[in-house]
């Protein structure tokens, strides 16, 4: 009953966004509205503000980071071999790098943070913070490194730090973060302020991604997507469980966030990729679509496991 009260809100959000659209009360114009108010003005108060306001003491983990990074890049891997092996069956770096991606890509701000602060409570927040501020970085330039292998004109490391730099998530962090460190409290108006943009932050955030799901459409070549779906729900939260608990020896309460963080469907911004480096779009756009539907059967999973 606990697990169908933490799980059934956050469904219930994603559904009434993707009917919303699916039926045409909201068209694609009105969605990007909202998205465009959910990740450059919502949701970068939301982070900025807890972000300032974090136990920096218990958000940084050596063992944390290792343990879920070791994992991601070992899928990320895993990822590429079984597409070289079982998919494409030649050697092509691109389509390669994209499908990697693919199995070990999560979704931390819009699914997996809203699970976490529902199931476990959001004074380990600012461990999920650091986890996701780095997340994209270190994948995105896996993907765009082993891409360029293939042609070295695909990646530009001077366009991407400019991206990364620019991009509202890392930046609401990071000046949060600076915010945190140098000890500025900030002021009560401020914070207020922040407080009203940043309440409809999750709540936006998880009926765009169900919108959004409205656009995405399941290709005939499913099966690619199911391996990767395979990869992202349920072999990289095993391998998180099995170096936390048994390599590193991580609190319960740590282990748990960062399993519910490798748990989290695929994001978006894979397919994102996909379509930059035009190498299976068709794969990533079904698997955001399956993994999204399928997380709220893996999430019950792991929250019986964990809980």
């Amino acid at each position: 009953m606990a697990i169908f009260s933490i799980i059934f809100p956050l469904v219930f959000l994603v559904t009434a966004g993707f009917i919303s659209t699916k039926s045409q009360f909201l068209t694609q114009q009105h969605i990007a509205g909202i998205s465009k108010f959910t990740f450059f003005i919502s949701i970068p108060a939301f982070l900025l503000l807890n972000m300032a306001q974090a136990n920096l003491h218990s958000s940084v983990s050596l063992e944390g980071f290792l343990t879920f990074y070791i994992a991601v890049v070992t899928i990320f891997l895993l990822g590429a071999l079984i597409d070289r092996m079982l998919i494409t069956q030649r050697s092509e770096f691109q389509r390669h790098s994209v499908f990697a991606l693919g199995s070990s890509y999560s979704n931390t701000v819009l699914v997996g943070l809203p699970i976490i602060i529902a199931a476990i409570g959001d004074d380990m927040i600012g461990i999920v913070f650091m986890i996701i501020t780095f997340h994209s970085a270190l994948l995105f330039s896996l993907t765009f490194l082993l891409s360029a292998r293939g042609d070295k004109r695909a990646f530009s490391w001077q366009q991407f730090a400019k991206n990364m730099l620019l991009n509202p998530v890392v930046l609401s962090i990071s000046v949060g973060l600076l915010v945190n460190a140098s000890g500025v409290t900030l002021p009560n108006d401020i914070v207020n302020g922040l407080e009203l943009l940043a309440q409809p932050a999750i709540g936006c955030a998880l009926f765009v991604l169900g919108a959004n799901l409205a656009f995405y459409k399941m290709s005939q070549n499913w099966q690619a997507a199911a391996i990767a779906t395979l990869l992202k729900l349920l072999l990289l939260p095993c391998l998180v469980l099995l170096l936390g608990r048994f390599i590193f020896e991580l609190e319960s309460r740590l282990l748990n966030v960062l399993i519910l963080l490798s748990a989290s469907p695929l994001g978006v911004n894979a397919y994102l990729i996909a379509e930059q480096i035009k190498q299976h779009q068709a794969t990533l756009a079904s698997a955001v679509v399956m993994s999204t539907v399928l997380s709220a059967v893996s999430f019950s999973f792991w929250l019986s496991i964990l809980l």
